[in-house]
């Protein structure tokens, strides 16, 4: 009995070789067929996992943006004095949240953003290094960080 068991194994196995011999065409076609639609599954599935996570904007926050960017692309301006031009009555009065969002998605270069207002001041007034520092860092200045302030100081001196 385990010799007939035996002997319809190897019968079992060599038809399958001969199976996939006579087929290694349709099995190959069918192979990259099934990677293609893999790889197209896991490309779709990365692309809804992004979408899915990537917030939707309110009107509000749309709106901060083209603002920010609108500043951005006008003047130097810190994270926190973009904040305070957005948000303020006598800016553009978008509530703080809308303006904090706008402001962290702009995508600025904030050090370069320094680096501008740093030679806005130099080309309209004579000012030491140390007081430039201190305007463009001050809470009542531009509210640059101080590392940004003194990054800008030292690109323009």
């Amino acid at each position: 009995m385990k010799k007939a068991l035996g002997g319809l194994a190897v019968l079992a196995v060599i038809g399958a070789i001969a199976g996939s011999h006579n087929s290694s065409s349709s099995g190959q076609t069918a192979t990259a067929s099934s990677a293609a639609s893999a790889s197209d599954s896991s490309a779709t599935t990365a692309a809804h996992h992004r979408k899915k996570h990537a917030p939707e904007m309110t009107s509000g926050q749309k709106n901060a943006l083209a603002s920010a960017r609108d500043y951005i692309d006008l003047d130097g301006f810190s994270k926190k004095g973009l904040i305070e031009q957005l948000s303020s009555s006598a800016g553009e009065g978008y509530s703080r949240a809308d303006a904090t969002f706008a402001a962290n998605h702009v995508g600025a270069d904030w050090n370069a953003e320094a680096v501008e207002a740093a030679k806005n001041y130099l080309h309209t007034m004579s000012m030491s290094k140390s007081g430039l520092i201190e305007q463009l860092s001050s809470s009542a200045g531009d509210r640059f960080t101080l590392a940004q302030a003194e990054y800008a100081a030292d690109k323009v001196y």
